[in-house]
């Protein structure tokens, strides 16, 4: 605000007050006697009361409204105390507005108001001032006002909106009370603080309180000129938002107020006080956290350094799900969500029970190995569900990034932990059931290894110090139960095998299909499909049907699709509005359905020479295998076809060998393998089959040809042979038996080293079959080839 001062001459006429004078409220300002300032009236009212003014003597008593915001001021929103004023000049604006150049003349008291629409009009009570020579004072006021003098001249130095020329003029001042009022009309004060200058009549007490508010003032500029000076050493000449954004800093810090930063500090030191973690994990975060205060808030690093705070905060590090162990209703919710699978029951039960004897367990690492579709993935929901844990999953199918185990380091942009420490921070406890899927199907490349990174986690001995490379800090593991799944185990490490308790799931057999299709499978179809209970029924002859000659799995995962197709179909009749009660039978399948896409492999229709039956485990559960073998006029050679592998090729030879070995405990003429060659085919050439457990039905079928004796059809073998005639033990028992059960045959020739497995497969499959153990080729010809 830019005032022009007066200095009063001795002659001047003093202004008489008899009469009521027109008042106009001021807005933010004061004005003091002696001053001149500019004015910008707008109000109607305001206008009024200048024209009123005007048109009199030009007196007009200008006095502070309490309120600058306030548009339409009342007696109550209106000071006592203003100041009596002279219009000097006038100019009448083209937006109809007035520019006024007032004087104010002395300080006055609104005594009534005699008006108040459509403007004001009072009377007012004129104080006028009768200044003294300086020398007539007490020696303390004096010094005050040269105090005051030299404080105000310090302030004018350091504040260069005051102009120099006013500077020397009011050197020549030596009236106390005209003094004050240039020095508080020039001082940047609130207005209550104006006012109460304004309102002070008396000129010592006036002088004593400008003398506090330079004092204010000067501190004031001189924090400000500190402000300026460390910011200045602060940030470097090319970094001008940072530096102002410094200074704002500065300047709240001094004034005790906080910003948005402060308070993300502050929430951030709160959190790391209340947070549950070890001791090296709060010292970490508190060091980072004082990184973070001194550093530039838009930096790349400073949100680094924000990002992996929030991951220390939000980590669980000592929060745990709280457990009550009932082992009967952990078993009734195995049971409620899964058929069969008693081996694995058996060893979750096991688990809990242990648990609730020995408080402290390290989890256990279970890896439940099976072919597709078997229920692996939802076995581990079920699990969490019995230990009333929480359930995360990941999918390891296809991972070859070593940092998606162990985390990026945190140098890299965009870093962040391993998906193992992703998983456990959304559980939010250190203790949850933990999945890891297709463990079997990990790859490696240029980026490293996931598996070997797996196998600190799931090290039972080492997984309580777990080091992921983003968080650098050690996690306890051992409390999470991690369950693998795999389909085979070929392509696991041994090393992360090793650290794993295998339970193998093998398919299930036809009955445990239908078993499973009535509890589960065809109630969730309905469900699904938006139908009721009371619009389908589904026949048993038909869901056999269906289970045989539309699905061709060890899982249940396509027939669940089979049943929903007709559920689909019955839902689209019922939306047409055919509403009735749908039975599908054995015969209405194929309406469904359409014709059976499967039909499974049934024994030979006779006896056959050359032509052995055979059995093979493959993904999608047991198959029975024809191995057929052809000879012709030739120079010896042997002849393999049927998209078979290298280990079933080195079994073909193995089974030559042996035969040419002992041709003549066989009755085979030595001269059949130098002018004769022979063709081995194994048909559904499109399929890849490969394996050592196909050793003694290649065998069998070369020597039937050779000594064209035919083979009996109601056996099947599987085992592995070798170059003695041994009969090595072979895996997958269970799926090859149901295989040979489906086809038709009753009798089954396998390892005696597999008598061990017999009990193992289910008494529904072992029903009405035959086993023969055997440990040499001998023994399986004798059974093999017709008397």
């Amino acid at each position: 605000m830019t005032e022009d001062i007066k200095i009063p001459e001795e002659n001047e006429e003093k202004i008489d007050i008899t009469k009521e004078v027109p008042m106009v409220p001021l807005r933010g300002i004061t004005l003091f006697p002696n001053m001149q300032l500019p004015l910008y009236i707008g109000r109607d009212s305001s206008i009024k009361a200048v024209d009123e003014a005007l048109a009199a003597n030009r007196i007009i008593m200008l006095v502070s409204q309490r309120e600058e915001k306030t548009e339409d001021p009342g007696v109550q929103d209106i000071y006592e105390f203003g100041c009596i004023s002279k219009i000097m000049r006038m100019l009448k604006l083209s937006d109809g507005r007035i520019r006024l150049l007032v004087q104010g003349e002395a300080r006055a008291r609104i005594a009534k108001y005699t008006q108040e629409k459509p403007y004001f009009k009072v009377k007012i009570e004129k104080y006028d001032e009768n200044p003294r020579e300086l020398k007539d004072y007490e020696i303390v006021t004096q010094a005050m006002f040269k105090d005051v003098k030299e404080k105000f001249e310090k302030i004018a130095e350091m504040n260069r909106f005051i102009l120099p020329d006013m500077i020397l003029a009011m050197k020549k001042i030596e009236s106390i009370g005209y003094y004050c009022d240039i020095v508080s009309s020039q001082l940047n004060l609130k207005l209550e603080d104006q006012q109460k200058l304004l309102e002070t009549t008396d000129e010592v007490k006036r002088l004593k309180l400008i003398h506090g508010f330079l004092n204010k003032e000067i501190q004031l500029l001189s924090v400000q000129q500190k402000i300026q000076d460390r910011a200045k050493g602060e940030i470097d000449k090319l970094q001008k938002e940072y530096y102002l954004k410094q200074q704002m800093k500065a300047i709240r810090d001094e004034l005790g107020e906080s910003d948005g930063r402060s308070s993300e500090i502050s929430d951030l030191k709160e959190k790391i006080e209340k947070l549950d973690a070890p001791e090296n994990v709060k010292e970490e975060a508190e060091n980072q956290l004082k990184r973070l205060e001194n550093m530039y808030p838009e930096s790349a690093e400073a949100a680094t350094i924000r990002t992996y705070l929030d991951w220390l905060i939000l980590l669980p590090w000592r929060k745990s799900s709280k457990q009550k162990i009932e082992i009967a209703s952990a078993e009734s919710v195995l049971n409620a969500d899964h058929y069969d699978l008693k081996d694995v029951k058996e060893r979750i039960l096991e688990f809990l029970s242990v648990t609730k004897l020995k408080k402290k367990l390290k989890g256990p690492i279970l890896c439940l190995v099976g072919p597709p579709g078997v229920g692996k993935t939802s076995l581990g929901k079920s699990i969490a569900r019995a230990l009333g844990r929480k359930f995360v999953r990941i999918s390891l199918g296809g991972i070859r990034d070593e940092a998606e185990i162990r985390g990026h380091r945190r140098t890299y942009v965009g870093a962040l932990p391993g998906r193992i420490l992703q998983e456990i921070r959304r559980a939010g406890t250190n203790n949850p059931v933990f999945m890891l899927d297709e463990i079997d199907k990990v790859g490696s490349d240029f980026r490293g290894d996931p598996s070997s990174a797996l196998l600190e986690a799931l090290d039972p001995e080492q997984n309580d110090q777990f080091s992921d490379h983003y968080i650098g800090l050690p996690f306890d593991l051992s409390k999470v139960m991690f369950i693998t799944t795999a389909n085979i185990l070929d392509t696991i490490p041994r090393p992360l095998l090793d650290r794993m308790e295998v339970i193998r799931i093998a398919g299930y057999t036809v009955n445990d299909k239908f078993q499973i299709a009535k509890q589960y499978l065809i109630p969730r179809a309905i469900e699904n499909t938006g139908l009721k209970k009371s619009d389908i029924r589904i026949s048993d002859k038909a869901l056999k049907r269906v289970i045989l000659e539309y699905t061709a799995e060890a899982g249940v995962r396509n027939l669940e699709r089979e049943l929903t197709k007709i559920c689909r179909k019955i839902a689209r009749n019922i939306a047409e509005g055919r509403k009735k009660l749908y039975n599908v039978s054995e015969k209405s399948l194929s309406k469904y359905l359409g014709p059976p896409v499967f039909l499974k492999e049934k024994k030979l229709q006779q006896d056959e020479t050359g032509t052995a039956t055979g059995l093979a485990w493959t993904a999608l559960g047991g198959e029975v295998l024809f191995v057929e073998c052809l000879k012709m006029p030739g120079k010896g050679k042997i002849e393999i076809t049927g998209n078979v592998g290298n280990v079933m090729q080195e079994s073909a030879r193995a089974a030559l060998s042996y035969a040419k070995a002992n041709h003549k405990a066989l009755n085979i003429a030595e001269k059949s393998f130098s002018n004769l060659d022979l063709h081995i085919h194994v048909p559904e050439g499109a399929t890849p089959k490969d394996g050592p457990s196909a050793g003694i039905t290649i065998a069998t079928s070369i020597i039937s040809c050779l000594k064209n004796v035919p083979v009996d059809r109601e056996i099947a073998m599987t085992g592995e042979i070798t170059l003695t005639g041994k009969v090595l033990p072979i895996g997958g028992l269970k799926e090859k038996v149901l295989a040979a059960k489906l086809a038709g045959i009753r009798r089954v020739i396998i390892p005696k080293r597999n008598e061990k497995d017999i009990p193992e497969i289910p008494a529904e499959i072992r029903k009405n079959m035959t086993f023969h153990s055997v440990s040499h080729i001998s023994e399986v010809l004798e059974l093999a080839f017709k008397k």
